[in-house]
């Protein structure tokens, strides 16, 4: 079960926000089973007036009239200071434009509602957000689980969270590590995909976008060619319907494809990615490894810890105007670099000790304004990284 007791710092931010008496919608987003649902049962208790939490998360996606029908239950309780949550609101068919009519309708009522939504979909939640509630709304994230909360929660170790990640709920099977696998497989991996993504998008080739998400995870921080994925993989199609997976896989908060550094240009969709997946349990329930044979094996641990670098920097500039891409030049290679409005950072990731800093150099001679940072051994401390918001290392 998940640590109910540890309470993440979304849960005050949240609070503090409702308790300003703001007239906007609150809404939370992020991945499954990272605690929103959890974060929604704390805030509720915390929270000085009745609370109406309903979840819209069904086999079969509910129509409009389920928000105006919790709307209203939660109306009539108006003259206290009422608190609806309305959890995996985007699974609603056209959720945005019922709550923007409900919600301009609020704002005449001299004790309005207070709204908080909940939902897993990025893509699904953007989409209503700035096409209907524009101006309307608060944003908040829930990401996934870094080493400081595992480590807090449930006393996880770093080399524990690399190999298993950041999902609460698999906490008590890391014991055993086959009904562990099991349990992100399929109750994680093919729920998001099958009810995250299939059920809510238009895919026209679902084993397609399964065997992306598979390769992806089978290739953690690699750059890979999408002419090379389009040898892999079954039924490929062409470059074009790769890169609409990639970003319907990373609206569901599975992975992301990093684009080359191009010196201020990205040219999008046209370089080879580099494959980061945003939880390194995504990686581990597919690689055969049990956590010993990974430990003891150099490179595919060296793999694990560069992709839990740039999966913690992505959670980290959520929502900021910055960029985090790669840098590759011959046999010259940039793990991480992230571009800021003011400053250039390029990034070295080293599970040990380095013998060199070829790529570091060539990027810094190229670009004499970047910033070198190397993250492991002969830098920051992997302890320290994981500890620490890297917008204090990067800003």
């Amino acid at each position: 079960m998940k640590d109910i007791t540890y309470e993440q710092a979304v849960v005050s931010e949240v609070l503090s926000s409702l308790n300003k008496s703001r007239r906007l919608l609150h809404i939370l987003v992020g991945p499954r089973q990272v605690g929103k649902t959890i974060a929604s049962i704390q805030i509720s208790e915390k929270w000085s007036g009745p609370v109406l939490r309903e979840s819209a998360d069904q086999p079969l996606p509910p129509g409009p009239e389920w928000i105006r029908t919790h709307w209203e239950r939660a109306a009539a309780m108006r003259n206290e200071r009422v608190l609806l949550i309305l959890d995996e609101v985007q699974k609603v068919l056209g959720w945005s434009e019922v709550v923007k009519s409900l919600w301009d309708s609020e704002q005449t009522e001299q004790n309005p509602l207070n709204v908080l939504l909940l939902g897993s979909s990025s893509l699904l939640m953007q989409k209503g957000l700035s096409e209907s509630l524009s101006g309307r709304f608060l944003l908040f994230r829930c990401s996934h689980w870094s080493y400081r909360e595992m480590n807090a929660a449930f006393g996880v170790d770093l080399n524990g969270w690399l190999f298993f990640g950041g999902y609460p709920g698999s906490v008590p099977l890391m014991s055993d590590e086959e009904t562990w696998t099991g349990y992100v497989r399929d109750s994680l991996i093919e729920t998001v995909i099958a009810r995250d993504v299939l059920q809510l998008q238009t895919v026209t080739k679902p084993s397609l976008l399964r065997h992306l998400f598979f390769f992806a995870a089978s290739a953690p921080a690699q750059i890979v060619s999408y002419n090379k994925m389009l040898g892999q993989l079954l039924e490929a199609g062409n470059t074009t319907t790769l890169a609409h997976y990639l970003y319907l896989l990373g609206s569901a908060f599975l992975l992301r494809g990093l684009e080359k550094f191009r010196g201020g240009t990205v040219k999008k969709r046209g370089s080879s990615p580099k494959l980061i997946l945003l939880n390194n349990a995504l990686i581990s329930a597919i690689s055969g490894y049990h956590f010993d044979e990974a430990l003891a094996n150099p490179s595919w641990w060296g793999r694990l810890v560069e992709n839990a670098v740039g999966a913690h920097i992505l959670s980290a500039l959520q929502g900021l105007p910055w960029e985090v891409l790669y840098w590759r030049e011959g046999n010259a290679e940039v793990d991480y670099v992230v571009k800021t409005p003011r400053k250039l950072v390029a990034i070295e990731v080293k599970s040990k000790r380095p013998r060199s800093f070829t790529g570091l150099r060539a990027f810094c001679d190229r670009w004499t304004n970047a910033i070198p940072l190397v993250i492991g051994p002969g830098g920051v401390p992997l302890e320290e990284f994981f500890t620490t918001d890297p917008r204090d290392l990067l800003q």
